[in-house]
C-alpha cells in the first residue's frame, strides 16, 4: 500500500503531503482545485509518461515522492531489489523528478532506474480505475481478462498452458507449410545436382590433376630444348663412347680420374693431399651418378605432339568444368575445389532423395500439437463456462445492491471457427438493463453511470475471488484507485457505491476521487484538495493561486460533506444531512 505522497511544484500544487490510511481514503475538492494533479503525481510514480507541461509555472522542476509499504518477499520487492533499490525494512521510497526542460529522472529505493522499472514494480502494487478504464472494459480483451481473473491462480496456469500449446501448434503448422512449399524447389535442386554430378562422374577428375597436367604440358612443349640441355650436360660429365676418340675437350669424369692419379703417389705422405684425394673421389662418384640420371631422363624426353594435344584437351575440359559446375553463382578455383563441391553436392542430394523422415516428423508433431491444443481448449472452455455462470450471478447480485434492480450481466461465450491464441471462444460482457430488454454489449447497453457501477461490481466480485483478505493493520494486498467512478450516479446508488468501496477496503487499500458526499462519508481517511488565492502587496492583491491538501475530521469533515451536498458548507440542513451520512456509514462499518 502507499503510505504517503509528497508533491512539489506539480501543476497548481506548490507543495503538498498526503498521508493515506490502510482502508478507504476519499479525495474531494472543488472542480479545478487540483485533484487531477494528485492522480497525475501517482501516475508519475507508476512510470507513466512525464510531460514538462505538468511543471508549475516558474518552477525549475516538479518532484513527486511516494512511500510504499510492501512485504520484503513480494514480487514488487524482488523486482525493486533486482533494479538496485534498497528497502528500509518494509518501506520503499519512489521518486520522480520532471524538469521544466529536459528528461525526467526516476529513483527507486535510492537507485536511479528507468521509468519502466517504476511501471513494472507499480503494476503489482496499484490498479487505477477511471474513465479510460471504462473504455478499456468495453474491449473484448479486457472482458476476457476479467472473466479469467475470477478463476484465480489455477485458472491462470491453465490459460498459460493453453497459450504455450497454441504457440507450439502454430510453429508446427508453419514448419510443415514451409516444408511443403519447398517441395518444388527441392525437386528442381535435386535435378540440377544430378546433372552436375553426372558430368563430374563422366569427367572423373583426380586430386591435383590440373596442376600435374600443367607441368606435363610444359615438358612436352619444350621437349627438344630439354633433350639438347640434358645431352650437353651428360657429355660434359662423361664422354660418349660413340663420339669417337677425336673429341677435343675432356669430360669431367676423365679429368677427375687424372687428378686422382696425380695425387695417388703422395697420399700417404701428406695428410692434406690425402684429404683432397678423398674429396676428389666423392666428386667422381657424384659426377658419375648425375651423368647416369641425365641419361635416364634423356631416354624419357621425347617430342610427342599427340600426347601434348591430349594433355591440352584434358586441361580445357577440367577448366570448363570448374567454370560451369554448380551454375553461375558457384566459383571453383581448381580441380580440388571441384571435387569438394562434388562431395557436398552428393551429400545434399542424398538428403533430398533420402527417406521422407523430415515431412513425417513434421506431420507427427503437428498432429501431436493439435491433439494437445484441442484437449486444453476443451478444458479451458469448460472452465470458462463455469466462471461465466459464477461471474454473471455475482455481478448481477452486486448490481441489484447498486440500485440497478432488474439489470443483469450476461457473459457470452462465442465459439470461434478455430482456436485462437487465447482460447476457442470469444468472451463478451453484455448488460440487460431491465427485464425484457435485450442483452447488449457494455459499450452500447450501458450509460456512463451504469458502466461505472458495472466496473465497481466487477472489481468487488474479482477482489473477493482473489482471496486477498489481509491481516489486520497496514498489510493490504493491493492499492485500488477509483477516479470519479461515481460519475453520473446519485442518491441511494451513490451510497451503495460507497458501501462497496468500504467493503473492498477491508482487503485492499482503496483511494477514491469523488464529488459525492454519499461516497466520501464511507471513507476512513478524508483528504480535501483546496485551491487558495495568493495575496501580495499592501492592497493584498491576488497574484496567483496554489493548491494544498488537508486531512479533515470531525466538524471540518462534516462541513466538507455539506459543501459537497449543497455547495454551502455552512448550510444547517446540509450539515445535518452530512452528519446523517457519517452516522449511517459508521454504523454500517461497525456491523460489518
Amino acid at each position: 500500500m502507499i503510505e504517503s505522497l509528497q508533491i512539489r511544484d506539480l501543476g497548481v500544487i506548490e507543495q503538498a503531503e498526503l498521508v493515506f490510511g490502510p482502508g478507504l481514503t476519499a479525495l474531494t475538492g472543488e472542480t479545478g482545485a487540483g485533484k487531477t494533479m494528485v492522480l497525475t503525481s501517482l501516475g508519475l510514480l507508476l512510470g507513466q509518461r512525464a510531460e514538462t507541461s505538468v511543471v508549475r509555472s516558474g518552477a525549475a522542476a516538479a518532484r513527486v515522492e511516494g512511500a510504499w509499504l510492501l512485504a520484503p518477499g513480494s514480487r514488487a520487492a524482488q523486482r525493486a531489489g533486482d533494479a538496485g533499490a534498497v528497502l528500509d525494512e518494509d518501506l520503499l521510497i519512489a521518486r520522480r523528478t520532471v524538469p521544466a526542460q529536459g528528461r525526467s529522472r526516476a529513483h527507486l529505493g535510492g537507485a536511479s532506474v528507468p521509468s519502466a522499472v517504476l511501471a513494472d514494480v507499480g503494476s503489482s502494487l496499484v490498479s487505477v480505475h477511471g474513465q479510460a478504464d471504462q473504455l478499456r472494459l468495453r474491449s473484448a480483451a479486457a472482458q476476457r481478462a476479467a472473466l479469467d481473473s475470477l478463476g484465480g491462480s489455477r485458472h491462470a496456469a491453465l490459460c498459460r498452458e493453453y497459450a504455450s500449446a497454441y504457440r507450439r501448434h502454430q510453429q508446427a503448422s508453419q514448419a510443415l507449410a514451409a516444408w511443403e512449399a519447398g517441395t518444388q524447389q527441392r525437386a528442381e535442386e535435386a535435378e540440377s545436382l544430378r546433372h552436375w554430378l553426372g558430368q563430374l562422374e563422366e569427367l572423373d577428375p583426380q586430386p591435383g590433376e590440373d596442376h600435374a597436367l600443367v607441368a606435363e604440358a610444359q615438358r612436352l612443349d619444350y621437349a627438344e630444348d630439354l633433350r639438347r640441355a640434358a645431352l650437353g650436360a651428360r657429355n660434359a660429365l662423361v664422354a660418349d663412347e660413340e663420339a669417337g676418340a677425336g673429341m677435343e675437350e675432356a669430360d669431367v669424369t676423365s679429368l677427375l680420374a687424372a687428378a686422382l692419379r696425380a695425387l695417388e703417389p703422395v697420399t700417404g705422405i701428406d695428410p692434406v693431399l690425402q684429404g683432397l684425394a678423398t674429396r676428389l673421389q666423392e666428386l667422381s662418384y657424384l659426377a658419375a651418378d648425375a651423368a647416369a640420371e641425365l641419361g635416364d631422363h634423356l631416354a624419357r624426353v621425347d617430342a610427342d605432339p599427340a600426347r601434348l594435344s591430349a594433355v591440352q584437351d584434358r586441361r580445357a575440359r577440367l577448366a570448363r568444368a570448374c567454370q560451369e559446375t554448380g551454375g553461375a553463382t558457384t566459383v571453383l578455383a581448381d580441380v580440388d575445389a571441384l571435387l569438394a563441391w562434388g562431395a557436398q553436392a552428393a551429400a545434399r542430394l542424398a538428403e533430398i532423395d533420402g527417406p521422407e523422415g523430415t515431412q513425417a516428423d513434421l506431420e507427427e508433431e503437428l498432429q501431436a500439437s493439435q491433439a494437445q491444443l484441442t484437449q486444453l481448449a476443451q478444458q479451458l472452455s469448460a472452465a470458462r463456462r463455469q466462471l461465466a455462470d459464477t461471474l454473471q450471478q455475482r455481478v448481477t447480485d452486486e448490481l441489484t445492491g447498486l440500485e440497478m434492480k432488474g439489470s443483469q450481466l450476461v457473459v457470452e461465450l462465442s465459439p470461434l471457427e478455430e482456436p485462437g491464441p487465447t482460447g476457442a471462444e470469444g468472451v463478451g460482457l453484455l448488460l440487460v438493463s431491465h427485464p425484457g430488454a435485450p442483452a447488449l454489449p457494455l459499450g452500447k447497453g450501458a450509460s456512463g453511470g451504469e458502466l461505472s457501477r458495472v466496473m465497481l461490481a466487477l472489481e468487488v466480485v474479482l477482489a473477493g475471488a482473489r482471496g486477498a483478505a489481509a491481516a489486520a493493520g497496514r498489510d493490504h494486498a493491493r492499492t485500488l484507485v477509483f477516479d470519479e467512478i461515481d460519475a453520473g450516479v446519485g442518491g441511494r446508488a451513490a451510497r451503495e457505491i460507497g458501501r462497496r468501496l468500504a467493503r473492498l477496503a477491508r482487503s485492499h487499500q482503496v483511494i477514491v476521487v469523488t464529488h459525492l458526499a454519499q461516497v466520501a462519508a464511507w471513507a476512513d481517511t478524508h483528504l480535501v484538495v483546496r485551491k487558495e488565492e495568493v495575496l501580495a502587496g499592501r492592497g493584498q492583491q491576488v497574484v496567483g493561486a496554489r493548491t494544498q491538501v488537508h486531512a479533515v475530521t470531525g466538524q471540518e469533515r462534516e462541513r466538507e460533506l455539506a459543501r459537497m451536498l449543497s455547495g454551502h458548507e455552512d448550510s444547517q440542513a446540509a450539515r445535518r444531512h452530512a452528519a446523517e451520512l457519517l452516522a449511517e456509514a459508521s454504523m454500517a462499518q461497525s456491523q460489518a
